[in-house]
């Protein structure tokens, strides 16, 4: 799989994880270091290949994340006769026995699963994982489905290690989380550490919302990207800025929670395979999606909260899909008025990183600039 030696998380989680008796775990590490294998591992040591049970469940919030993680078990897994199921949205289950030893899947579904009588047995389960776990503990309806799957599991079977992994914890949060899994061994990150070095953070100072577009498609006429994903605040207007680019030649997908299971599976798996450079795309993606190309990460909108507030954790997030496993990476925040540039300017106090800024009305100085901090 092309490990060479652990990461940092990897060695420090990995002892404790898999220690006998299994102690629950609560990690934090930056994005792109490596702790899904970490968890997946985790999972595979402790199933019993002999009885066709399940024996570990792994909940993420997305479908395009629960589809990654599956691929890392298959890989994984190449050499046993593991047997897994897939429990996102249109997965066949009804009315049948579901024998796979490692179940992976999204809260809802999961959950139609664990009520379907006779369905899923959960007196087996060992390990039960929560990746993404801060977004999966919020407030909300993900919140309440993760908490009710947990009681089903331990109510089933009180010996489970749960296991719980993100970037980001805020406060509010880990403090929830401790006593979603008691006793549980804690590696945790300073806030300065939770920003990678690997990835060079800009910003472009646009006049309105036209100019913000005039100076993203230019950006593309000037630079030989590898692949890159487009943050946007709403829907439509991925859809829109998807259509306006296609019209102007460039491979563009518009990726977002709207479009059916099947069409998001076939543009996630495009991007993956190089098919499409280009990927505009609302939050649905800002957690987990591991595309070792993508070098540049654009936050057409800033991240903020239902509140309209900077949110550091998502903004973390997202600029975390670049400068993966320490590869060079760069993130471009558009600010257009006064209330986006007060946002990039908390988000930039928040991490203790400076934001730099790119002229717009040179474009020379621009192409100059960004080419440099994309040769590293």
């Amino acid at each position: 799989m092309g490990f060479q030696k652990p990461s940092k998380i990897q060695s420090r989680a990995l002892p404790l994880l898999l220690k006998d008796p299994p102690q629950n775990m609560i990690g934090q590490s930056q994005s792109g270091t490596g702790k899904t294998a970490a968890f997946v591992l985790t999972m595979l040591s402790r199933i019993d290949i002999t009885q066709n049970v399940p024996q570990a469940i792994c909940v993420a919030p997305s479908r395009e994340l629960t589809r990654q993680i599956m691929e890392v078990v298959t890989k994984m897994a190449e050499f046993t006769q593991l047997k897994t199921f897939l429990a996102t949205k249109g997965a066949k289950f009804k009315g049948s026995q579901i024998e796979g030893h490692l179940i992976v899947g999204t809260t809802g579904t999961i959950l139609d699963i664990v009520r379907s009588r006779g369905v899923l047995d959960l007196s087996k389960i060992k390990v039960f994982v929560l990746d993404e776990a801060d977004n999966m503990l919020d407030e909300g309806q993900m919140a309440d489905q993760s908490i009710t799957i947990k009681n089903l599991i331990t109510k089933a079977n009180r010996e489970v290690q749960i296991v719980l992994f993100s970037a980001t914890f805020s406060e509010t949060v880990r403090n929830f989380a401790l006593r979603f899994a008691p006793n549980a061994n804690e590696i945790r990150l300073k806030k300065e550490e939770l920003s990678l070095d690997a990835i060079k953070q800009f910003f472009m100072d646009c006049r309105n919302e036209q100019h913000k577009y005039e100076v993203l498609t230019e950006l593309y006429h000037l630079l030989v990207v590898g692949q890159s994903i487009i943050f946007c605040k709403r829907r439509d207007q991925a859809d829109e800025i998807a259509r306006r680019m296609v019209a102007e030649g460039h491979k563009v997908t518009a990726l977002h929670g709207q479009l059916e299971g099947s069409e998001r599976d076939t543009v996630m798996d495009d991007f993956k395979s190089g098919k499409t450079k280009v990927l505009i795309t609302t939050n649905v993606i800002a957690r987990g999606i591991d595309v070792l190309q993508v070098n540049l990460v654009i936050n057409y909108d800033l991240p903020t909260d239902k509140n309209g507030r900077p949110d550091s954790e998502t903004y973390i997030h997202r600029i975390g899909r670049t400068g993966r496993f320490g590869r060079q990476g760069i993130s471009i925040n558009f600010v257009h008025d006064q209330k986006s540039f007060q946002i990039m300017e908390s988000l930039e106090k928040s991490l203790g990183r400076k934001i730099v800024k790119v002229q717009t009305d040179d474009f020379e100085e621009m192409e100059s600039t960004l080419k440099k901090a994309l040769k590293g």
